[in-house]
Order: structure tokens, then sequence, then C-alpha cells
């Protein structure tokens, strides 16, 4: 009889190790899950510490290894219940599945939207938006005399991510060809995206204003080529990784309008947008803008939609016909366990109005350094959800690389983008000392690249 080793695993091993199987593109770091905490992450190949100011793309809520996760003995004693046996949560029902819900219900689940589905992946969770809105509206047609199924397309936008999987795969047109090239896609109508540029003066409102009324002319051209066939609008309230495009909220509020002209229902893609980092818990709350439904993810650990009452306009609606949307697990009990608990922080530490605090600091400081770094523009934010432009893609790409050196971490987006996405717990000090080492790489990139105004 023989018994198995085990190796042990060292920092130094683990890229060749994953590099065997997988394609290791990811940052140059072995992640310290030990010694991290909050905003600084500490590497284990060199044992640098970093600004998190990327929060694992924009999923990570209250950063690492939060005080009140790691020394509440009772959370971690569900979490181990939760983790060690993967329950089926559509069909099998547990205690822990019940307390998320109903913390969910209390912190983040508007009244509007009572209507909830869970599963694993924001694209997911847009499918599912969509195939509630196929059904809805196919219903719908039928009873106005179809006798074929016709509400099968979704108007969306220029520059939005939502997701690589099968749906969402036809509406994500983000500056990266390399997420969407060569797989099939429905063509499905897509319209100018009427994207603020900032400073917000005179000149760049009415811009953005003949742009809003370009974007609906082209919205009411499809809807009126397709008439019925259009099932929804979906839209980022700010795109992400399209480049942080905000929009006005009179412009949403007129899709709105657009949605309920024509008997479609509006979906908000709030997987990025969602749990406080706007200084909103949901950023259409900020905008003052309520959608039909919205898909949710990254910092929710646990991925899914919400829904409103307009879906009972179809009384056999997806939410009260067995099998029309389900999994296998209905979501991850581990992932509810964990973000049950930081809901629970969130609402207990104030999280969302802190984040509407440092993120009006985080955007004031950003502004600062651009009066001084002239090739800094285009300085934008909502809550911690900032964003700047440099001069171009390759201008862009080194401050990346060249931020790592200096040990903060930064995304890149849109064309020339670099975006901030930092757990909401980060402080005002801990912005001032990213924002250092971040101006160290800036600086460093524009004395050796040229660049021009």
């Amino acid at each position: 009889m023989t018994s198995l080793t085990v190796q042990q695993v060292t920092p130094e091993m683990v890229r060749p190790i994953l590099a065997r199987h997988l394609l290791t593109d990811g940052l140059p770091i072995v992640l310290d899950l030990e010694r991290s905490q909050g905003v600084r992450l500490y590497d284990q190949l060199t044992g640098r510490e970093l600004i998190d100011f990327f929060g694992f793309f924009a999923s990570s809520a209250v950063g690492m290894n939060h005080p009140k996760m790691l020394n509440d003995a009772a959370f971690r004693k569900r979490l181990m219940e939760a983790a060690l046996n993967k329950v089926t949560n559509s069909d099998i029902y547990t205690v822990h599945m019940a307390r998320f819900v109903q913390t969910f219900e209390r912190v983040g689940i508007p009244e509007y939207l009572p209507y909830a589905f869970f599963i694993d992946g924001g694209a997911l969770a847009v499918e599912n938006a969509l195939k509630a809105a196929f059904d809805w509206k196919v219903r719908k047609n039928f009873r106005k005399g179809y006798r074929r199924e016709v509400g099968h397309r979704v108007l969306h936008f220029d520059q939005a991510f939502h997701g690589r999987t099968g749906y969402t795969l036809s509406l994500t047109n983000t500056f990266d060809p390399r997420k969407t090239q060569y797989f099939p896609k429905f063509d499905w109508p897509r319209v100018i995206n009427p994207k603020l540029t900032f400073p917000l003066t005179e000149e760049n409102l009415e811009r953005t204003q003949q742009l809003e009324a370009l974007a609906l002319r082209q919205a009411k051209q499809y809807f009126y080529e397709y008439k019925d066939d259009i099932a929804c609008i979906i839209i980022e309230p700010i795109q992400a990784e399209g480049g942080d495009n905000h929009f006005r909220p009179e412009f949403l509020q007129a899709l709105r309008t657009l949605a309920d002209e024509n008997d479609a229902l509006l979906i908000f893609d709030e997987v990025q947008t969602g749990v406080g980092i706007t200084g909103a818990f949901w950023a259409h709350q900020a905008l003052g803008v309520q959608p039909d439904l919205i898909a949710f993810g990254k910092k929710t650990q646990v991925c899914g939609i919400l829904a409103s009452r307009r879906l009972d306009e179809v009384e056999d609606n997806v939410f009260h016909v067995p099998s029309r949307l389900n999994s296998t697990w209905g979501g991850n009990l581990a992932d509810m366990v964990r973000f049950d608990r930081i809901l629970e922080i969130i609402e207990e530490d104030h999280l969302v109005a802190h984040a509407a605090q440092v993120g009006a600091y985080l955007l004031q400081r950003l502004e600062e350094m651009a009066q001084t770094l002239p090739f800094m523009s285009n300085v934008r934010g909502r809550g911690l959800m900032c964003a700047f432009d440099l001069p171009t893609t390759a201008f862009r790409d080194a401050v990346r690389q060249q931020s790592l050196e200096e040990g903060v971490i930064v995304l890149g987006c849109g064309e020339r983008s670099i975006r901030f996405r930092p757990p909401l717990i980060i402080t005002e000090e801990e912005i001032d000392e990213g924002l250092r080492r971040l101006r160290r790489a800036l600086e460093r990139v524009a004395h050796l690249q040229p660049w021009s105004k």
C-alpha cells in the first residue's frame, strides 16, 4: 500500500505550476493571503506591500482580512459549514441562505425590486436578466395576437461591457476586440453612448446634450424598425470597462420613458457599480432612475438579478413558473455567507456614506494632480468610482506597469483611461499614500515617453 506525498508549494513555484496548464498573464505577484490587510496587499515573492486601488476588479468590498470577519467566530463557523459541502441552493434550502437573504433584504434590496435570482458570475446574471425580459416580451406579444415568438432583441450601447458568455457577447463592444472576436453574435441594435466629458463646462455639456438627442433618435428609429421585437434596453449606469463613461441622469430618465412608451423593460447592469462604490448602495439610486431589473455581482460575491413588479404584467413570468430561471447551484452558499457578513459590516460601519465622503476626497485630489500634470485629463468620478485619461493607450499601459514598481495597483479601462476601484474601507490617508506612489509612476513615464496635450 502506497501513501500519497503532499508536496509543499512555495511562492516561487506558483507561476511555473500554473503555467503548465494556464495562460499566466496576471499580475506578477503571489498574494499573501494571511499578511494582507485592508487595502494593503503583500507579495509573497518579494515581501513588498502594494496599495490596492483595483479591489480585485471591483469585487473587494471591505478589503483583505477585515477584523470583523477574521475575529467573528460565529461567522467563521457558518462559512466553514457552507464551504465544506457545496449545496444546490435551487432545491435544498438552509438557514444560512435564509439568513443571507434576510440581511440582503434589509441592507441592499430596494422595495421596488422584490424578485431575486442567484447564480455564479456577473455575465450569467446579465444573461438571466435578458431571459426574464425575453419571456416577458414574447408573452406580451402573444397576448397582442402574434402567432410566433417576437421579442428577442436587445437595445444596447457603444463601449458597453456586459460579459463574455452567449447573449452578452452580442452586447460587449469595448476597445479590446479580443473579448468578442470570432465568436458568433446576434445582430442586436446598438446606439451611441452620450458620455459626459469633464470638466463639465458649458461647451462639454452642450456637446453631451447633442449626443443624447442623437442617441435617442437612433433608439427611437430602432423601435420603429423592429416594433415589438425589442424586449429591453440595457445599460451600465456608469460604463466601466468601456472607459468609466458617465451619463446624465436626464438621459437615463429618457431611457426610462422610452422603455415605458415602447413596452420594453429597462435593465441596469450594476455588476461593477453596485454595493456602495458610487456613494449609494446602487448607482441608479444616486442617479434617481428606477429600472425594471438590475444585474449584480463582484462586491456581492454571489451574483444575480433583482426585478420589479412590472414583470407581473405577465402572470406566468419567470419568477412564478418553475425552471424558467435556474441552475444547479443557484449561487454559491459560501459566497452568500461571506456577503451576509459584508452587508452587516457595510451597515454597521456606514460604508456607503464613507465611500461618498472619501470618494469626493479622491476626486478632489485627482483634480489637483491634473492641474500640475498636464498629461492628465477628463478627471471624473462618483463616489470611489473615479478615473482619468492619459494621452495614449501606450502611455496608460506604461503607467499601469510602472505603478506596480512604485507599489500601487491600478486598472485601465477604455482606450486610455486609468480607473480606481478601491475597497469601501479605504481612508483619506491611504488615498494620499497611494496617489503619491501613482504620481511617481506618472512622472516617470512622462519623462520616458513623448506626449502632447
